[in-house]
Parts: structure tokens; sequence; C-alpha cells
């Protein structure tokens, strides 16, 4: 079948750069890939749980039938909204299909024409997509750094005061970012978007369901919630199941309502998705999720302790040289071990597959070339055993 040519070029640049992505089939390695921290995905509690309280309701649809504003707005949309905004401390809260849905929605739509976007420069790609389809003018900051966020919010902000005009300032970032693990140091931030009056937005994809206690998230363990403008949860994590959600005041839902087009033109979510999203709140709040979460606090702590046993060198992303291959400092459940080269990336990642361990690569250009990695994700459910080998093997490896 004819295929343009301009495409093709693309598709062979990526083979040539050992870049190019395929689908793999499920495995039975031991998992050190998925996002399903706690191993929700697998509760029979929480799948019999939705599957009760969809009969105990009488509810018996296997779709939603249309977008939220037709006729896709069922009922457990607004006990799911009910129990998140109890959950999480917040005024409102607007669930979106999935987190992809939520920041191109967010973002394309609530900043507008002649306002700015400052934005850490290893955001999440959906968040830059969103930032692209908005009309506001946007500018990253060096990763982390404060200094650099702050003196990009003064030179804006003394623009903004000359021109008289009504331009809003939007700062974002991850609690926990998604292919480095670390986090900022969110206190002092929000100190510089008060003391500037500037809007907060917090991306907490990766922390809701780890980090807090019953996995609140980092801005509420930090008690920041109401320094906040919104914030970002997604279901598809630690909670192991399917959507997201934007939190915050009751006016942000409203105008998402209206003019968020992610959320406006797509199909609701089926009632089942919802049924499951509540179950795993609930189980969230059990004494067998607290120890789920305190099997998963050990193992990122052994995790830890054994690269200092292995003397594997572990140190904050810019601090290492060029070449130098090793862990970026984190205390979250992602680990990422920078090894550069796409190639010799794939080939250690593919040795600790055929050793029983499924650890994925991160490949450039998903990532900055030169800072490819391997990208290790903890679980309650990893054993000591599992992690001792799995790092005494790619330090084997890599060596």
């Amino acid at each position: 079948m004819k295929f343009p040519n301009n495409l093709r070029f693309k598709l062979n640049q990526r083979i040539e750069n050992n870049a190019l992505r395929k689908l793999n089939k499920q495995t039975s390695l031991i998992d050190f890939t998925s996002n399903d921290y706690l191993g929700f995905s697998k509760s029979e509690t929480i799948f019999e749980g939705a599957h009760q309280y969809l009969l105990d309701n009488n509810i018996k649809k296997n779709g939603s039938t249309g977008s939220r504003l037709l006729t896709g707005n069922h009922n457990v949309y607004n006990e799911v909204e009910t129990t998140l905004c109890k959950f999480h401390k917040s005024e409102a809260a607007l669930i979106f299909n999935s987190g992809y849905d939520a920041n191109i929605g967010f973002f394309s739509s609530v900043p507008q024409r002649g306002d700015i976007i400052i934005y850490d420069e290893l955001i999440h790609a959906s968040i830059r997509d969103g930032i692209i389809m908005s009309n506001a003018k946007s500018y990253k900051f060096k990763h982390n750094n404060l200094k650099e966020l702050e003196s990009l919010i003064v030179r804006h902000s003394e623009l903004v005061s000359k021109t008289h005009q009504d331009i809003s300032i939007y700062i974002i970032t991850e609690s926990v970012f998604s292919m480095d693990g670390d986090s900022p140091d969110l206190v002092v931030m929000s100190q510089i978007t008060r003391k500037h009056n500037t809007y907060l937005i917090i991306d907490e994809a990766h922390a809701v369901g780890v980090l807090g206690e019953n996995g609140v998230g980092l801005v509420q363990e930090l008690g920041l919630q109401k320094d906040i403008f919104a914030r970002l949860i997604t279901f598809g994590k630690a909670l192991g199941c399917h959507g997201a959600a934007i939190l915050g005041s009751e006016k942000l839902k409203q105008y998402l309502l209206n003019f968020a087009r992610s959320f406006i033109y797509t199909t609701a979510l089926p009632p089942h998705s919802l049924a499951t999203i509540k179950m795993s709140y609930k189980q969230l709040a059990s004494s067998s999720a607290v120890e789920n979460s305190s099997r998963l606090h050990k193992n990122i702590q052994y995790f830890k302790s054994e690269i200092e046993r292995l003397q594997i060198s572990i140190s904050p992303l810019g601090e290492m040289s060029k070449g130098q291959w090793g862990f970026i400092k984190s205390n979250s459940a992602i680990h990422c071990c920078i090894v550069s080269g796409n190639q010799k990336l794939k080939s250690i990642a593919q040795k600790l597959q055929n050793k029983g361990f499924d650890v994925k690569p991160i490949l450039s250009p998903t990532v900055i070339a030169g800072q490819e990695r391997l990208r290790f994700c903890l679980h309650s459910f990893n054993t000591k055993k599992e992690i001792s080998n799995v790092l005494h093997i790619l330090k084997e490896t890599i060596n």
C-alpha cells in the first residue's frame, strides 16, 4: 500500500537511531516496570467490590452512552468526585478519561492569550502538548532550579506590570517526576508563587497512593493543598485502574466543564470504571493498604541501601558527569539508572530480561540524548531477593 515518503523517512531515522517503538506482549517476568506500585491492578478485593457495588445499585450498563454533558453523567460520577474531594481535601474535583486528557484539557483552555506559563524543563509530554495547544506564551526553567524559576517570574512580572494588562502567570511542575523519580522543593516553590501572586499547578500522578498518609500525595503530606491552584491526580498508577481528575475550586471545575475540549467532546467513562476507582479509594483507607504501603517504602529504602552496598554511584542528575553511569537520587518508587546510548541501553535491558527481570529502557528522544536510562519501578510485592539480584546483575552487566 502507498505510504508517504516523508513519513517513511522519519520511521527509518528511528530505526537507524535504535529508537523505534513497538508494542510488546505481556510477560511473566518479575515486574520492575509497571506503575502498579501497590499491586491494586491485581486486587481481587477491588475487582469483586466494584462488581458488587454495581449489582447493589442495579447498574447494568456496559457503557456510558455519551459525553457527561449529554447522557454519560451517571450517578457514580457524583459519588466518586465527592469521595475525591473528601480524601484530597479539595473544594471540587472533575474526572477526565485519562491523565493525558486532563493535562491537554487544562493547559489548552485555562491559560489565555497574553498569559505566561513557566514550566520545569522535564515536565511530562502531556503537559507539553497542552501548552502547545494554548495561546499563552511559555518558558521553561532548569529542572528543579527554583532560583531560575523565581528569576523568570520576576522578569515576566515586571513586563506584565508595565503593560497594565490583566495577565496571569502559571507555574507548572510534578511532585514526582516520571522519568527521574525525584521531587522539587514544593514548600519553597509554594512560597515563591505566593510571594509573586502566581498560580501553581502540580501533577501528582506518581505521588498519589505512594506518598503521604494513606497515599494522599506529596502536596497534602506537606499541607500545601490550599496554596495550589490545580492538582492533577491519576488512577492508572498506584490506584491500579483508569482515569484522572483535576482538583481545585468550584469555579475552576465550572470553567473546565465549559471550555476543556478533551472533557466536553469525549464519551464518558463507563460505570464499571468509576466503581473501580471508588473501590480503590476505599482500599487505600484499609489496613491491608497501609501494610502494602509500608512494604513499598521498605522496598524503596532497601533498593537504595543495596545501591550503596554494591557501590553504584547515585547523585542528582545535574551533578552527573558526561558518560558516567549511575542512579539519579530519588526517594520515590521510581529509580532511574543513566546509561548513555540507545544501543548499549537496549542491550543491557535485554540481558536483564533474559535473566527474568522486566526492566525497560527509556530511549532518546523520550529523554534527552545522553541521558538514556533504565527505569526501575518498585512495588509492594517485590521481594528483597529480587531487588538484590536485579541490581547485582545490572552491575555485572555494565562492568
